[in-house]
């Protein structure tokens, strides 16, 4: 399928040029590690998220959350590939477990601990949202920033080249609009499970919330982007590489000779 994040790995080919979305898509599947690092970001999250909810154990969904977590990480070491997303899934889970923690050593109960390892992850998509409106505004939008870190090369060279800053800045506020929306109706839940005598009903809530409002939603975002990626309407010169020098980044309507338009590749833009 054209408009699909392709699969990439370490050690992938370079993906022909003709298109700035052709070339972000390629340096965009490689900073999200392609639908594998997607999902082994994924998992070990969503399994301390369910075990605790459960059991309101906090050793055991650590435990078992971070033996799925291993256990995706050894197949990556005996491939011999990046385990880079399966660890960012484990801080995640340290992060929401630390909180955990603080709490049922501060006295709190089953319920006061299930609500604090809530908190991070509204904390972090409001962080977020706000960075990345913030850097649409300002003209520097973050998937540009996530794209020129995998490019090689200048790694803000893309900013050079006005229709791929406005590209970029569509899919900021694709990507933005997940964490706006969790924080939006998240937010007053956990503030009601806070104020609440029985916060069951709202962790709860929170619980199918995060869920629901998490992979799936970031799913959904992706297949937008996938979907702007995926028109190949921006035209980059013959000789962009897409493996990220700083001549990926040009496009035909800055490059493209002035004295005779049949000698451009695509004329017509």
């Amino acid at each position: 399928m054209t408009g699909a994040l392709p699969e990439t790995g370490t050690g992938a080919a370079p993906v022909a040029p003709g298109t700035v979305e052709r070339v972000v898509r390629a340096q965009l599947a490689k900073a999200l590690g392609g639908r594998r690092g997607m999902l082994e970001a994924a998992v070990p999250t969503l399994v301390f998220t369910l075990v605790f909810l459960v059991g309101r154990q906090l050793g055991t969904a650590v435990a078992v959350s971070v033996a799925a977590a291993v256990l995706l990480l050894v197949v990556r070491v005996v491939q011999r590939s990046t385990p880079q997303f399966v660890l960012n899934s484990l801080v995640g889970i340290g992060i929401g477990a630390f909180f955990a923690w603080r709490s049922a050593h501060g006295g709190g109960s089953a319920e006061d601990q299930a609500l604090a390892y809530f908190l991070p992850g509204l904390v972090y998509n409001a962080a977020y949202a706000v960075l990345m409106l913030v850097s649409t505004l300002v003209g520097w939008p973050l998937v540009g920033f996530m794209v020129g870190s995998v490019a090689g090369g200048d790694p803000v060279a893309w900013h050079a080249d006005p229709q791929v800053v406005r590209l970029c800045r569509h899919l900021t506020l694709v990507l933005a609009a997940p964490c706006v929306l969790r924080v939006l109706l998240e937010l007053p839940v956990y503030l009601a499970g806070r104020a609440a005598e029985d916060a069951g009903p709202m962790i709860a809530t929170l619980g199918v919330a995060k869920v629901a409002l998490g992979w799936p939603l970031q799913l959904l975002a992706l297949a937008a982007m996938a979907w702007l990626l995926g028109r190949d309407r921006t035209p980059v010169t013959a000789g962009a590489q897409s493996s990220g020098d700083s001549s990926s980044w040009s496009t035909d309507s800055d490059s493209a000779p002035q004295t005779n338009s049949s000698s451009s590749p695509d004329s017509t833009g």
